[in-house]
């Protein structure tokens, strides 16, 4: 049946038809992403696993299906669209289409490419009316009784209207079921293959979630995953919610776990509380006992879905993001190796070479760069989670709302930075990094040609805002200085203190849920200044992403 669009809607619609790129342009701009073929070894597989994992890149489906409707309410009628378009046009604006899961670029503000679509990406996605202010949607929410307010506030209902034009409140469970009922036959039939007791643990309980729209069972199930198969599926991240930053958007990744890489890593699991204890903030502020599991967990990915597989390619994630879970087991890392490779050949060595000088090209290396990747998400779990404002238990994302992203990724970035500095210091990472001034100038060096990577992604992705907010306050603090041949150069002693500096800083926010400091800090630091710009302009050779190609799935799928 064909979707009808609401006629406040259609009214928000700007149409785009002199202005919507042709085949040529669309071409240019994919080619932004370098396309890549992802290969994985199965070998070690057992059978029955081989079984599930048919059924679960089959899930892998489903998810983008629901990320569609998540995404924009007219998603699904135009992909519909576009794949009856048999022209050169119809071609490329699917291939992009497809590349950003929607009409808008992401690597150019969120712009629409194709023509009769709103002209930017809403805010709220599909999770709220789209005729409704976040100001009337935010006095709704303060007017429900506490456990109301809380589902409200919380990953899983979006807020649609009801009869008599006010508000109300839908379950995933209820928006989403025809796709949920597919999805959770497909883990439960991956559960009956698989003889690995933690993925068939995991997956029934996964299943189970979709019904009752109740996921913390299902999240400790994911946290105590111990198989070859690692499997992260369902709603997790909010960065598609930019209204509030409550609501959580499908996605999947399907990986085989590299358990030597992983075991590389398993000492800074170790490690976690004495970093916390030490961390640049006052002491109440610090979490005197982190969730008693931390896994680091390196993989190799076979195929992504949903937000998953968005436009920029994650290249690790730190989950759950339920607080709850959390407290209670802590977090798990998941590091994607071969993706991370690729972005490195890819992306990051061809910019090197356009903004540092020379000498300074030598010392960007991938396992720095890998190593900081972990950090990164190792200090998702760092400092505040549960929080207190005016004598009321809360969460910081729920008192920062819409700047907790960016907040977040700027917070863990350089919160990654002081943990490693930490580590160098007590000569804990020789064997990986080396020691003394040398490995941190490599260090340092390669985070800094990696900002560039991170700030092509343009400021509506929460990563790049969260960069730029780093890189103008590095910049303020004498850390990073442009050079006349606009390549930058890095003072090692006061990138070391400014790392500090900052790592404090946005840890007092988080720790306060300081709404205002967080939009101050955003609006000083998180801008693109001309010098900025002007070596981002000398990038437009260098891919800024990959276009993953999962070749090894598509052979399982045959």
């Amino acid at each position: 049946m064909a979707r009808v669009l609401p006629a406040a809607l259609l009214a928000a619609t700007v149409l785009l038809h002199s202005n919507a790129p042709d085949a040529a342009e669309l071409k240019r701009m994919a080619a932004r992403f370098a396309p890549t073929d992802l290969r994985v070894d199965l070998s070690r597989l057992s059978a029955g696993d081989r079984r599930a994992l048919r059924r679960l890149i089959e899930a892998a489906d489903v998810v983008d299906q629901i990320y569609l409707e998540q995404k924009w309410v007219g998603n699904p009628e135009k992909w519909a669209e576009l794949q009856r378009d048999s022209s050169e046009l119809g071609a490329a604006r699917r291939h992009y289409f497809w590349i950003n899961r929607g009409p808008w670029s992401v690597l150019d503000g969120q712009k629409a490419f194709l023509p009769d679509v709103p002209e930017r990406k809403p805010l709220g996605a599909n999770f709220y009316p789209a005729d409704a202010t976040k100001e009337e949607i935010e006095r709704w929410i303060a007017s429900l009784p506490d456990s109301a307010r809380q589902q409200a506030k919380g990953f899983y209902t979006v807020v649609r209207r009801d009869p008599r034009g006010g508000f109300r409140l839908v379950p995933y469970s209820e928006v989403y079921r025809p796709h949920l009922e597919r999805l959770a036959a497909l883990l439960r039939d991956a559960a009956r293959t698989t003889d690995n007791p933690s993925l068939r643990r995991f997956l029934n309980l996964r299943a189970d979630a979709f019904g009752s729209n109740d996921y913390y069972d299902s999240e400790v199930a994911w946290m105590e995953l111990d198989s070859p198969l690692d499997v992260t599926i369902g709603p997790y991240e909010t960065y598609n919610d930019e209204l509030l930053g409550y609501k959580a958007s499908f996605e999947a990744y399907i990986h085989l776990r590299d358990e030597a890489e992983s075991q590389k890593l398993a000492f800074l699991a170790g490690r976690l509380q004495e970093i916390e204890n030490n961390l640049p903030i006052d002491p109440k502020y610090r979490n005197p006992k982190l969730g008693s599991l931390a896994p680091i967990v390196v993989v190799n990915e076979i195929v992504a879905a949903g937000d998953g597989n968005e436009g920029v390619q994650t290249a690790a994630y730190n989950l759950p993001n339920d607080e709850r879970v959390v407290g209670a087991k802590g977090s798990k890392r998941t590091m994607m190796k071969n993706v991370q490779e690729a972005k490195f050949a890819k992306t990051l060595v061809p910019i090197s070479r356009v903004v540092l000088p020379e000498e300074a090209q030598i010392q960007v290396t991938f396992n720095h760069f890998f190593t900081h990747i972990v950090a990164h998400e190792v200090a998702h779990g760092l400092g505040p989670q549960q929080i207190k404002v005016d004598g009321r238990s809360t969460g910081v994302r729920a008192e920062l709302k819409e700047l907790y992203s960016p907040i977040e990724e700027a917070k863990a970035d350089v919160t990654g930075l002081f943990m490693l500095q930490y580590l160098m210091d007590r000569g804990l990472l020789e064997a990986s990094l080396g020691s003394g001034a040398a490995a941190e100038r490599k260090l340092y060096t390669t985070y800094l040609a990696s900002a560039f990577r991170t700030l092509r992604f343009g400021l509506e992705d929460a990563h790049a805002r969260g960069m730029a907010l780093q890189f103008n306050y590095f910049v303020a603090k004498g850390a990073y200085a442009a050079n006349e041949d606009g390549t930058f150069t890095m003072d090692l002693a006061r990138m070391k203190q400014a790392v500090r500096d900052l790592t404090g800083e946005l840890l007092t926010v988080e720790a306060e849920g300081d709404y205002a400091k967080a939009r101050a800090l955003l609006a000083q630091y998180s801008v693109i200044a001309p010098t900025m710009q002007s070596a981002m302009d000398r990038l437009t050779g260098v891919p800024t992403d990959i276009e993953p190609r999962f070749v090894t799935a598509a052979e399982v799928r045959k």
